[in-house]
């Protein structure tokens, strides 16, 4: 609770609307103790006096009546009323949404045609026909509103319950032997909760309303009984002569309302799981930078040169340091790869390099990004936007994510390229893209480009993923992990297209990746990261014979050789370390087999031997 507590109050707005309901439900409960005039005593002596007055902070209604007190009493009665209202429409909603959601069939056709029924009708007009059929009255009020806002919940679980049903744990729970009602109180309820509890604390703010309404046209509450609703419908004939009651119970209404729905809202964002460290707000379209100005820019003759690259993840009052001082280089033509353990920092490292990393909670905070002598972090939105896609494309791990499922694969290709070459006529771009298809190795590309993602096959979709990099004849490709999802041969296969393209258009190639043999077969340069930084780098055959670092060593031992003698791959003992506890030493010295005092006394710089860099204090190879 106190976590959740933490991320509603880091949304100032939400922050906001739990404070002004904490007031409002504060000053509701002490109303009784604050010795405040009866409400419903009558003065017409004192009709319509204005605010601050003979003693009346508000001022008196139009028969004389406090409109403090009976501002406070209403606000209590309009408050219970909607969260009375509000429980019973969660109750019976969740309670339709789960067995239609969790039984199906003919369950569910009831079910959710009984609710069809009721959303056919405007939810007003049905409330209204409810009051007039059970007469006026501010029981009969809550129990029209909570009727019409049962749909709301039914539906809404009910496709949570769907999705849920169908899940993998569900049919472990079922294959184990549990029973429905054990299912549906252990594993359906506890993902359920969260659901409900969003849907609860933003509707009840309009369970409020809507109730208020009905008061308001003279069918709920019934004098001498009075709530905010009933206040403003009293007032309407003094809204011109006397606009303070009117005024003061309508302000309350939009106090109560506006507060549920801004605390709702914050509630809905600290419960979605993906904003669970509390980043309420939308990604920016270029990862924010904040280093120092007038960064000097040396000339290169290599394609990308990457110098003391720094991101880190701003989150809460911590800086975590996703990548520290990377530097590489890549020529024209040539292929450097990547490679280290998952949350090395690789996949960070690659969007870095054109600010496709999320912000919040992202920050570049140093280092320069040389593109053909031109610092890709110093550009605005406009210029970055013509670079990606044309000059620098990505491969994703995921084709499924950058495909869209409901557009065709030919639609898709032509917009890649029309992103940046709008000036072709659709039938020229239409026979690019079939083109494009043929060079990834499909077969039958017309068909393909007619196809929809999910009818292809995984390798498929990964060549497409491809075949969309290459559209628009890039300059460098990123590739990040392309192959870890397919198997063997499909594997080979994609490596053997990129590298045939490779050559073919004088590409060059940054390759990610965890799996040393294929980073073998397809690189010129290697570069090994661990903990977010670059730790070797060298000609591929160079650093794959003579290791230079213990990691790199340590991943060779741990990756299989088919037909070699050496034994089983030995795994490297440990786990990574986090980010936010790094030492000022050897980040890989808890894991290491050469450990001495020394690798933690410092931080270990970037040693250089003809060709090749490291950061070890052996100074060299391993076997000396």
């Amino acid at each position: 609770m106190r976590v959740l507590y933490k991320k509603i109050i880091r949304n100032r707005l939400a922050g906001f609307g739990a404070a002004l309901i904490s007031i409002i439900c504060f000053l509701s409960l002490i109303t009784p103790f604050l010795g405040l005039p009866d409400p419903n005593v009558i003065d017409t002596s004192k009709r319509f006096t204005m605010p601050l007055v003979d003693g009346y902070i508000f001022g008196a209604d139009h028969l004389g009546r406090d409109i403090l007190s009976r501002l406070l009493w209403g606000t209590r009665l309009s408050i219970f009323v909607g969260l009375v209202a509000a429980l019973i429409a969660a109750s019976i909603g969740s309670v339709i949404g789960i067995l239609a959601g969790l039984y199906g069939g003919k369950a569910d056709t009831l079910l959710m045609r009984s609710i069809d029924v009721l959303m056919a009708f405007p939810y007003i007009l049905l409330a209204l026909a409810i009051v007039a059929v059970l007469g006026p009255g501010l029981m009969n009020a809550l129990i029209a509103v909570a009727i019409v806002n049962i749909p709301f919940f039914a539906r809404n679980v009910r496709g949570v319950t769907l999705s849920l049903v169908q899940s993998d744990f569900i049919a472990a729970a079922r294959l184990s032997g549990r029973n429905t009602f054990s299912i549906l109180l252990f594993e359906l309820l506890p993902n359920l909760v969260s659901v409900i509890i969003v849907a609860f604390s933003t509707t009840i703010g309009w369970m409020i309303l809507e109730t208020a309404g009905l008061s308001f046209l003279g069918l709920g509450s019934q004098p001498p009984q009075s709530d905010l609703g009933s206040m403003l419908g009293e007032a309407r004939a003094a809204l011109i002569t006397h606009p303070h009651t009117s005024f003061i119970p309508g302000l309350m209404i939009f106090a109560i309302v506006m507060g549920i729905n801004l605390l709702g809202d914050g509630i809905r964002d600290a419960l979605d799981p993906r904003l669970a460290k509390g980043m309420l707000r939308r990604s920016q379209p270029i990862t924010y930078i904040d280093r120092q100005k007038n960064i000097s820019l040396p000339n290169t003759i290599n394609l990308l040169s990457v110098n003391d690259l720094q991101t880190e993840f701003q989150i809460d009052d911590k800086k975590i340091k996703a990548i520290r001082n990377v530097s590489f280089s890549i020529e024209k033509g040539q292929c450097l790869a990547i490679v280290g353990e998952s949350g090395s920092g690789k996949s960070v490292t690659a969007l870095s390099l054109t600010g496709l990393v999320a912000s919040p909670p992202a920050v570049i905070s140093g280092g320069v990004v040389n593109f053909q002598n031109i610092d890709i972090l110093s550009l605005n939105y406009e210029e970055i936007r013509e670079i990606r896609g044309k000059k620098i494309s990505y491969i994703f791990q995921d084709p499924n994510s950058s495909l869209h499922p409901l557009h065709s694969i030919g639609d898709q290709l032509i917009e890649v390229m029309l992103v940046h070459e709008s000036k072709f006529k659709r039938h020229i771009l239409e026979e690019r893209a079939v083109q494009l298809l043929k060079d990834v190795m499909i077969a039958n590309p017309e068909r393909v480009m007619n196809s929809y993602p999910h009818e292809l096959s995984g390798g498929m979709r990964q060549r497409i993923g491809i075949a969309i990099a290459l559209a628009n004849d890039p300059e460098l490709i990123i590739a990040d992990e392309p192959t870890t999802a397919l198997d063997v041969t499909v594997q080979a296969q994609i490596l053997d297209i990129l590298n045939r393209l490779r050559i073919q258009r004088g590409l060059s190639l940054l390759f990610i990746s965890h799996d040393m043999n294929v980073i073998a077969s397809i690189s010129d340069k290697i570069a090994i990261m661990y903990a977010g930084q670059i730790i070797e780098t060298g000609p591929t055959q160079e650093v794959l014979d003579q290791p230079f670092h213990p990691y790199t060593k340590a991943l060779l031992a741990c990756s299989p050789q088919i037909g070699s003698s050496v034994g089983l791959p030995k795994p490297i003992k440990g786990m990574p370390p986090l980010l936010e506890e790094l030492s000022e030493g050897c980040s890989f010295a808890p894991r290491c087999s050469y450990f001495t005092k020394d690798c933690n006394k410092e931080p270990i710089v970037l040693s250089t031997i003809e060709n090749r860099s490291f950061r070890c204090i052996k100074k060299g190879s391993l076997d000396a």
